[in-house]
This record gives C-alpha cells, structure tokens and sequence, in this order.
C-alpha cells in the first residue's frame, strides 16, 4: 500500500504589517455607531488604497485593526506612511476625545500561509510591535529596519532591545511617530509639515509641489513664511552631536557614543519626539533658529567632552530654539577606565534631568500662556512639576487634583492617567490617607487602563509597582513590576530607588544596595533623593549595621527632614550606645509625627510587609526605639 505524502505547507517570507486603533475601547465605549462608522470610512479611504498602492494585501480585519502582507519592508512602511499621512488629514478637525489614530507595527518573516490568514513568529512579532508604537506612529524590527534605512525617507529611532510579550528573546525596535515625524523633502531635509485644517493641508501640498518643480533654492523662504509647527511640539528636541575637546579620536567615539545613548533615552519620555542621530550628525555648531526651522524642534541638547589623565567630564546645555536661550546645564564626572559603564550612567542621569527640567520647564511656559484656559497637556505638566518636588501630604494633593482635572478634559491620556496613579499610591505609601484601598483602587483602574493599551510605559509599570508595595502583600508582584519598568528604561532613577525598598520588604535587605546605589548614581539631585538614602538607612538597619545607618539616614535629613528617617536614626544610635544622639532624633521625630509611638511603629510594620524575614528584622528596630525612649503607646 502507498502512503500518502503530506500536504506541503505553504510559506513565504513576507513583511507584516499589523495595526490596530489606539484606545479603541475607550472610542466604542463613548460612542459605539460613529466609531465604528469612522473606522470602517478611514480603513476604506485611507488604509485600503495604501495597501494596493504598494503590492500588499489585507489578510483580515480584527475588529479593531488589521493584518497586512507586502512582497517587502520599504513598500510596508511606504504604505504605513501613506495611509498614516491621509487618517490624519482626515481627523484633523475631530475632537481629541473622539479621533481615530492607528498603531502600525511592521516585522519581517517567514510565514505560514493560508487564503484568509497568515502564521508564524514573523506575525506575532509584528503585532507585539504595534502594541508599543504611539497613536499614529510606526514601530518596526531591526530585520526591517536593515531593508528600510535611507529609503523611505522617515526618521527612525532606536528603542534599543525590547522584550515583548510571549517573544522568547529580545527585538531591537525603531520608532517614528508620523504624525510629529519629519519627512525628507528636496532643498529643505527634515522639515516637518503640520497642518491645522484640511484647507492648509490643500495648500500645503500645492506649495510643495512648486517648490518641488522651482528646486531647493525656494524652499528657505518657504519655510520662513510657514515655519514648523509640531503636533505635540512641548518635548521635541535634537540631541546634537558632542564636542570632543581632548582631540583624541578615541574619544570623538564616545562622544558621538554619549549623543545617540541620549537620543534613544529621551525618546523613551512619554509624548516626546526625538531627532534620530544621524539627521542631528548634520546640525553641529548651527544657529538654533535655523535648527528650529529646519527640523521644527522646541529644544536642542548638545554638549562638549574633555578628558583630563584618568578623568572624563561632561557638560551638557539645553537651549530652548524660540529664543535660543539656555535653560539648563549639568556637568558629569567619571572614570575614564570604566568607560563603557560610565556611557551609560552618564546618559541614563542625563535623561532623568533632562525629564525633569523639561517638564518643570513647559509647565512654567503653560502657566505663562495659558494660565485661565489650560489644555490637559498643560495641566498635566504642572501636576508632574509639582510631583517632581521633595514630597509633601499638602503637595502630593495639589498633583492629584491636577491629574483629575486633566483627565475631565481628556479621560483617556495616559500621562495624566498614570501621574494621578503615582499620586494616589504615593499618599498610601506615606499614609497620607484615611481611605487607603478606596485610593488603591483608583490608582489601579488608572495604570491598567494605560497598560492595556501601551505594555511597554515604563513609567506605567513603575507606578503599578508603587500600588502592590501600597497594598503590603505579595511585594513579589512589586519587584516584577520594578523590574520590568528598568527593563524597558535602564535610566528609570525612580524604579530603582523603588526595588531597593522593595528588596527589604521582601526579606532581602543585603540585596537593596545595589539599585539603591544605581538610583543615585543616575540621579544624584533627585526629588527623591532623601527618599532613597533613607531606604540605604533602613536597609543598614534591618541588617543591624547600625554605624552606617547612622550614617544613611543623617543624609537622609540633611537632604530634607522626613520623620521616618528619624526613627532609624533612634533606633541605631541607642543600640550603638549613643544615648543623647537617640534622645534627640526622639524628640525630632515625635515633633514631626505628635504621639508617634512604638506600637505605631509595629503597625506600620504589619501594614507594610508580611514577610516573617521583614517582621523580625522590624521587631528589633522596634527595639531600638524603645531604648531611645519612644513611648510604647
């Protein structure tokens, strides 16, 4: 008897294109029939005649979104452009709450074929690349990025290694968020093209196809009368390439190292667009209005490095284009020797001020502008300012508010969504409320909300952490989170500082030191950096090395005087036999927390961890306050 052979599968290795609405439960949820009757219109005028245009075809919509396949990369993200482009210029004058905006992740692989559908990782990964590009924009693989780079006339950055859901290993990604992208253009490279309404938008593509025909000569004073104007202009910047001021051409390596490590770190901050390197490479040492007009940025970051024996400093400036002012300088020293770990400290400390100068910065300049009409943009920049100083009950609130009314404006921004977040778990972590798991709740709906729809927000998976260390169990689920948000930004300061205090709740006090001493060295004028020295206090203690406690926790209050910190610092000065030093910071702390007691103390201990390892470490704390005289209740 002849045995049948097996049917062959069928495979080809295809580029794929997944896309999908950005938050689009939220958009059905508002209003089911003009969603979806807006959808199906964009996929019909916008994404369908892309598609064709360039080879591909549609494989099947999912509802929300759609699979594609085209015979190659560059005609994918030719397509992604295209159709990107048109939904925009269709939904211009909707209103923010109810406009459409694609996700667009594109993969090369080999794939399993079918009529309606197709398989395989090349697919999966695809769709995990959609699922962290922003609203309007596209984020593609390294695989892809090879056949694309200098082709299809786009500005890509690189994320470095993301790991993505259900990927065995890591994908490098590039990003470009289209509609603040700038797009290559005869005569005039990198300009971007904003345009408020459709009738600009008509006349915008009329001038462009003049100066096309005139050539390059006309586009300066086409630019002069219509300057960029970004889409969300407040945080985009150009990291320009740094001075090497040692002449050593080893060192004009690591400067240009420094520049795009900056690059890719800044285009982690949420709503930020950042200038790919090699486009910033071109715009060394020019007039920053120039670099305004040409690339329609708000900031340029450039700096020098000079390296003196075994010692390599670096200055960086950032100046705001409208006016070519500096706003802010930072100067960083390091070691020479440890060069390749000192890259990445530099530009990840660099990146956490540059977070917060910027944002301490638009929220000055919305005040200023629009101090009785702010947008949810503007409030949401003043409630992460207020956010970003050392942390007090009455402060923490004012952010809380902000974020609040930001969200009534837009309910669905994630960067207000995930600072009323931090905000709430904050006052639950400081016992800053009477309603403690009402807050927790809240703060929980908010990040999750933001987690569906972009699983790759640091800063969503910092603050989810922040809630389960509120909660006081299963702090395992803390550090996970900790760790995932690092995963995703190595410079993120605060989900350092963070896992340090997690490590000791869970028992592992000996292994808080290490993101600890990574948290300050990023950062090392933090809001948080009192926060941070005390949790190195309160780790010495747990661990009964009481001298460097002492020595932690006086930092600590030097910093900024928080009541916590002096109970350590009791604690360890009585079991070290320094009876007036353990009377005094009694006294601070019972002026600081009025009838403070031990079993107070005790409580907040149960409250905060359950960890047999924790507690019994905690009693002996508990302990030491009681010989400093710290009534019992």
């Amino acid at each position: 008897m002849v045995q049948e052979r097996a049917a062959r599968v069928a495979r080809r290795l295809s580029a794929i294109l997944a896309a999908d609405v950005a938050g689009y439960s939220r958009l059905m949820h508002n209003d089911e029939e003009a969603t979806h009757a807006k959808l199906t219109a964009l996929l019909t005028d916008a994404v369908a005649p892309a598609v064709a245009e360039h080879g591909g075809r549609i494989v099947k919509n999912t509802g929300d979104g759609f699979l594609a396949e085209f015979p190659s990369a560059v005609e994918a993200v030719r397509a992604a452009v295209q159709f990107q482009t048109r939904v925009t210029e269709l939904t211009i004058d909707d209103p923010e709450a109810k406009r459409i905006a694609f996700r667009v992740g594109i993969n090369i692989g080999d794939v399993i074929v079918e009529p309606n559908d197709i398989f395989g990782d090349g697919v999966n990964v695809a769709a995990r690349l959609e699922g962290i590009a922003k609203a309007g924009g596209v984020c593609i693989s390294s695989a892809a990025y090879d056949q694309v780079r200098g082709k299809v006339g786009v500005a890509f950055v690189d994320l470095g290694e993301q790991n993505l859901k259900n990927i065995a290993l890591p994908v490098r990604a590039y990003a470009s968020q289209l509609s603040d992208a700038p797009r290559d253009g005869p005569g005039f490279p990198f300009v971007q093209w904003t345009w408020h309404s459709r009738r600009r938008a008509r006349l915008g593509l009329t001038m462009a196809l003049l100066l096309l025909m005139a050539g390059g000569g006309v586009g300066y004073w086409y630019m002069r009368w219509n300057e960029p104007q970004l889409v969300n202009h407040r945080l985009s910047i150009v990291v320009l390439p740094f001075t090497n001021l040692s002449n050593e051409p080893e060192q004009e390596y690591f400067a240009e190292g420094v520049a795009d490590d900056l690059s890719a770190d800044l285009s982690r901050i949420e709503d930020s667009f950042v200038i790919a390197p090699s486009t910033a490479r071109a715009y060394k040492n020019v007039d920053p209005k120039r670099v305004r007009r040409e690339l329609g940025v708000r900031y340029i970051l450039d700096g020098s490095l000079r390296r003196t024996e075994s010692i390599v400093r670096i200055n960086a400036r950032l100046i705001d284009t409208r006016t070519g002012a500096q706003i802010w300088s930072e100067g960083v020293d390091g070691e020479w020797s440890k060069s390749l770990q000192l890259q990445d400290v530099i530009t990840g400390g660099l990146a956490r001020r540059l977070d917060l100068e910027l944002t301490n910065h638009e929220s000055r300049d919305a005040e200023v502008a629009r101090p009785n009409n702010p947008d949810a943009v503007d409030l949401t920049m003043r409630g992460l300012a207020v956010l970003n100083r050392p942390y007090s009950r009455e402060q923490v609130a004012q952010s809380g508010a902000l974020f609040e009314r930001a969200l009534q404006i837009d309910p669905g921004y994630p960067k207000a969504l995930v600072g009323l977040a931090d905000a709430l778990a904050i006052q639950v972590n400081y016992r800053w409320t009477d309603t403690p798991a009402d807050k927790l709740r809240r703060a929980e709906q908010a990040v999750d909300q933001v987690l569906s729809q972009f699983p790759s927000d640091a800063m969503a998976h910092f603050v989810k952490g922040e809630i389960q260390r509120a909660k006081g169990r299963n702090l395992d689920a803390a550090v996970s989170e900790y760790m995932a948000a690092i995963g995703i930004n190595p410079s993120l300061a605060p989900a350092h500082g963070a896992l340090g205090a997690a490590k000791i709740r869970v028992g592992r006090s000996a292994e808080a030191f290490a993101p600890l001493q990574m948290a300050i060295q990023l950062s090392p004028r933090d809001p948080l950096l009192s926060t941070w020295y005390f949790y190195a206090c309160h780790a010495h203690s747990h661990l009964a090395q009481y001298d460097e406690a002492i020595d932690w926790c006086s930092r600590s209050i030097t910093v900024n005087p928080f009541w916590i910190a002096y109970a350590d610092l009791a604690a360890a000065n009585a079991w070290t036999g320094h009876e007036l030093e353990a009377l005094a910071a009694i006294g601070e702390l019972r002026r600081l927390k009025p009838n403070y007691t031990v079993a107070l103390w005790l409580q907040d201990g149960s409250a905060w961890s359950d960890n047999v390892v924790f507690l019994a470490e905690f009693q002996r704390i508990a302990e030491g306050l009681r010989k400093a005289g710290l009534p019992e209740r």
